[in-house]
């Protein structure tokens, strides 16, 4: 059985394959934070603290360089975990181990792959940074992506050529902007029903579309996008720490 507990913004609390996995651990009350020549603004606090998640045997930290996707909080969250997989950028940081992309690393009966992800339009990186995005599979498991930051359909479809067959997608959204690139910087709602179509997915799993002034949609906008694609069957979004199975 899969369970997934949403937390807020990028951050969910996967039962998969008898582990506890999280996702781009954010565990920080609302508030301004710092961030080079900008000030990111956090605006609702997570659904769950730190403390309540308990055991974790896993982190999946799609980038480390953004206070929306790793905080103070978070990073004692990675420093604590026994394993937590990343791009290169992050190992060396915050000691992540380094997952290239399409490598594995099997942690029990569970194998992450890393997938390639872009955080933003191309040639991107020198400002945003590297992120990687994660495919979870395993014998009897459900195959599951997590998207992390990423703003590229034409990954995507690199991802479904590999894997033919992905049961579920937890997809990164919130059209993010800041005044650094005109550009998106993550998936936005319509870019999200694009992603399931070409996954070929039975579910999808939204994050990151709620709880910072950056972010241009939130989860009306998924709603909303789904509904008119005649896709809204596919989403499952319960209340933030209400916890679910993936059928």
């Amino acid at each position: 059985m899969t369970t997934v507990t949403v937390v807020g913004g990028p951050t969910a609390v996967l039962e998969y394959g008898g582990l506890r996995v999280v996702t781009d651990p954010t565990f920080d009350p609302p508030g301004d934070y710092p961030f080079g020549p900008l000030t990111l603004t956090k605006t609702s606090g997570p659904a769950l603290p730190r403390a309540a998640v308990g055991r974790i045997d896993l982190v999946l930290l799609s980038h480390d360089q953004h206070p929306d996707n790793l905080d103070e909080e978070g990073r004692r969250t990675v420093a604590a975990a026994p394993l937590t997989l990343s791009t290169a950028d992050a190992a060396a940081r915050v000691g992540a181990t380094e997952l290239p992309t399409w490598r594995h690393h099997d942690v029990g009966p569970v194998r992450v792959t890393a997938v390639p992800a872009r955080h933003g339009p191309p040639g991107c990186e020198a400002v945003t940074g590297t992120v990687t995005g994660f495919v979870l599979s395993g014998e009897g498991l459900p195959t599951l992506y997590v998207s992390g930051d990423n703003a590229s359909l034409d990954h995507v479809r690199e991802i479904a050529a590999r894997f033919p067959r992905v049961d579920a997608a937890l997809l990164f959204g919130g059209a993010v902007r800041t005044p650094l690139i005109d550009a998106k910087l993550t998936l936005d709602a319509a870019d999200m029903v694009e992603a399931a179509r070409i996954l070929g997915v039975r579910r999808v799993v939204p994050l990151h579309v709620e709880g910072w002034t950056h972010f241009t949609e939130d989860e009306s906008h998924v709603r909303a996008a789904f509904a008119e694609a005649g896709l809204s069957g596919l989403l499952i979004r319960p209340p933030d720490g209400t916890s679910f199975t993936l059928p």
